[in-house]
């Protein structure tokens, strides 16, 4: 019986072509794999191949530290990009006449249609000499290609027109985090499990990078140019896209670079079976949520905020009307009333949307939770106006540790009086270590925030959870002695013994180890577990605790 390798192989002739060469190169033929495993990051040497979807797969083959990331898709010969360019242009002529799509569906049977009608099948390979004089005027010109060549050329015709062109194979990748170029270089990008990596792609001139980048934005509608050299955007996946245009302002040419973002998000049980966070400070966060309390998860960039947000998020309780305010779309929330607000920075000024209007508009609403994508300036004032007035708030926030974070808050532009903090609750601290020769996210530390004291001229803050590095495990600093849940949550709970408030902690800190235990790990059915519990309490889990 064949192997799966053996049948891609079979199927795709380029790959089959693509590994008979690379194994004379390495000696050594590679694997295959359908799926990659976190575990394979402690791999000294790796040589493995893996499918994106046909026609496209990845080879990461070399020692830790110079990996290389090789994209294996059909290429075209010099002749075949000949047949390419000309089929594309006549297929360009021809669009012209055809009703307007509605779908991408409709488009690629559009792009099928028209590739159809503008080739003739031929059983062997024949040059394509362009007409000339009169003939070339019309468009029932046919293109001879044979079945392989109408393949290639269908290939590529839907990549560029219809996907996102070079960059395809990339984003069509699930185990990519961050794609970037500078001007022509090859692109490089961090992989979730193999890390920072060169690829084999790249732009064969400053003219087709500028090109691609200016199509690109446009398809935003955020479109780049010299006057407006930096644009940020969201892509069809939802994947963040920052892009500097003018090469006075980027010296190599114009470069950008992509942060992707899963079509699920992570589930919180798969961030605390990686040791981003201990089972009890989800369960302290699910507490907090589930009883409105005002969260900033907080940490440097590529700390791994939003991951951490999105996790978190399934502990809104399952009835609540949740609002989103956001520049770019990457947070995900699972609730059925779920009102997505983003903000539109293209157009006259009058008609610009800013996050600042997008909080207003939010508090006019009544949502009973306001989610921020991330504060940065103005609107953060409004946020803690909407925390004075009854409405809990989870953000993001770019600062390291409490007292920066503090300090961003209560300086301009945000301007927030240390006297109003304590309407921020929790603040979440995260960060990107390098444990034991291995790249990963932390949660530093959780910190309540009490309130303002004159005596000490300052805000007075407490640790409940700290990360101890050596041992690489998360302390509760906070049993037996939590403020939010001992005076902000146990007396809503009714308990005349505010410590019984931990037995309900531990109750859903065990949820979350049993869920990991029966290998939960898929959000939506961690979702689910998390809103019958709120629903009917342990009695329609699907494990006892």
């Amino acid at each position: 019986m064949a192997s799966k390798f053996d049948v891609a192989m079979s199927r795709n002739p380029h790959l089959a072509e693509y590994v008979k060469k690379i194994s004379a190169e390495l000696k050594e033929k590679p694997e295959f794999y359908e799926q990659l495993s976190r575990d394979m990051k402690d791999l000294d040497w790796v040589n493995l191949i893996y499918p994106v979807g046909d026609p496209i797969f990845i080879h990461i083959y070399g020692r830790r530290a110079e990996r290389k990331y090789h994209v294996i898709q059909p290429q075209l010969t010099d002749e075949e990009k000949k047949k390419f360019n000309k089929i594309k242009e006549l297929i360009f002529i021809k669009a012209g006449y055809e009703p307007p799509h509605k779908t991408k569906e409709e488009f690629e049977k559009q792009i099928e249609r028209l590739l159809k009608d503008s080739v003739v099948i031929v059983n062997e390979p024949t040059p394509f000499e362009e007409p000339k004089g009169y003939l070339a005027m019309f468009k029932k010109i046919k293109v001879p290609v044979t079945q392989i060549e109408y393949d290639k050329i269908d290939y590529y015709l839907k990549r560029d027109i219809i996907e996102s062109g070079p960059l395809e194979p990339l984003l069509r990748d699930p185990y990519i985090e961050d794609i970037h170029a500078i001007g022509i270089e090859p692109v490089h990008l961090i992989h979730k499990i193999f890390e920072t990596m060169e690829t084999n792609v790249e732009f064969d001139s400053y003219d087709q990078l500028d090109s691609y980048l200016r199509g690109m934005s446009e398809r935003m509608g955020r479109p780049v140019s010299t006057g407006r050299p930096i644009v940020d955007g969201a892509l069809p996946d939802g994947s963040r896209i920052n892009i500097i245009y003018a090469d006075d302002v980027s010296i190599k040419g114009a470069s950008f670079t992509i942060r992707k973002f899963a079509a699920e998000p992570l589930s919180v049980t798969q961030l605390v079976k990686w040791g981003t966070f201990s089972p009890e400070i989800a369960a302290y966060l699910w507490m907090a949520i589930e009883y409105g309390k005002s969260i900033f998860v907080s940490g440097e960039t590529a700390s791994g905020k939003t991951t951490t947000l999105n996790a978190i998020l399934p502990f809104i309780k399952y009835n609540y009307k949740v609002f989103t305010a956001e520049d770019t779309p990457e947070v995900h929330v699972p609730h059925e009333i779920w009102q997505r607000l983003l903000t539109r920075e293209a157009g006259p000024k009058e008609s610009r949307v800013e996050m600042f209007d997008l909080l207003k508009a939010a508090l006019r609403s009544r949502p009973n939770y306001i989610i921020v994508g991330e504060i940065r300036g103005a609107e953060g004032n409004v946020a803690f106006q909407a925390m004075q007035t009854g409405h809990p708030v989870m953000a993001t926030f770019h600062a390291a540790s409490i007292k920066r974070m503090i300090q961003r808050l209560s300086s301009p532009p945000i301007s927030v009086p240390v006297t109003f903090m304590d309407n921020l609750n929790i603040g979440v601290f995260q960060q990107a270590v390098y444990l034991r020769g291995r790249a990963l996210r932390r949660v530093l530390s959780v910190e309540e925030i009490l309130g303002y004291s004159s005596e000490l001229g300052g805000v007075m803050t407490k640790s409940v959870f700290v990360w101890d590095p050596l041992r690489d495990v998360h302390v509760f600093r906070g049993l037996n002695n939590s403020y939010i849940l001992e005076e902000k949550i146990a007396p809503l709970l009714g308990y005349s013994d505010p410590r019984k408030i931990y037995d309900d902690l531990f109750l859903r800190a065990k949820i979350i180890k049993k869920m990991i235990a029966h290998n939960i790990f898929r959000y939506r059915d961690v979702v689910k577990i998390i809103f019958d519990f709120q629903k009917y309490g342990t009695e329609k889990l699907p494990f006892t605790v």
